[in-house]
């Protein structure tokens, strides 16, 4: 464990940070169940081909797990599965209108909330946070 009262506080505040913009948490204020946003993130950032498989590895879950959330997914609209034209076995996640639309949603959600959080900041202190936090997060592992 730690000693640095800094290292404890940044730890602390990623917790937060992370039970309040989950997108889950995001999804719960939209009146949704959130599951199907977990889906759609791994979607939206494999930014490509995306099986049930890569959803279960992406949300570290079993496959009747992953299958489970995908097909909330397909239910409520937000993805669609497409036939492999190579393989027909394999089906690959597409992203819907709907789909898109409800990540807009939660990106505009989580930039009011960042907006709010830092409304009584100077422009220099918000330009000083992000190029902070930027490098944070592009220095952690993994």
């Amino acid at each position: 464990m730690y000693e640095d009262k800094e290292i404890a506080a940044i730890d602390r505040a990623m917790v937060a940070i992370r039970r309040r913009q989950s997108r889950r948490a995001l999804a719960r204020r939209q009146g949704a169940t959130g599951h199907e946003y977990e889906v759609l993130d791994v979607v939206e950032g494999a930014g490509g081909q995306v099986t049930v498989s890569m959803v279960a590895e992406a949300l570290n879950v079993d496959q009747p797990r992953a299958s489970r959330l995908v097909t909330a997914a397909v239910t409520a609209g937000l993805v669609r599965r497409e036939a492999d034209q190579a393989d027909g076995r394999r089906a690959w996640l597409v992203l819907t209108e709907a789909g898109v639309a409800a990540l807009g949603q939660a990106r505009q959600a989580r930039q009011a909330a960042f907006a709010s959080a830092t409304a009584d900041w100077s422009v220099a202190e918000r330009a000083e946070f992000a190029r902070l936090l930027t490098r944070f997060v592009e220095g952690m592992p993994g």
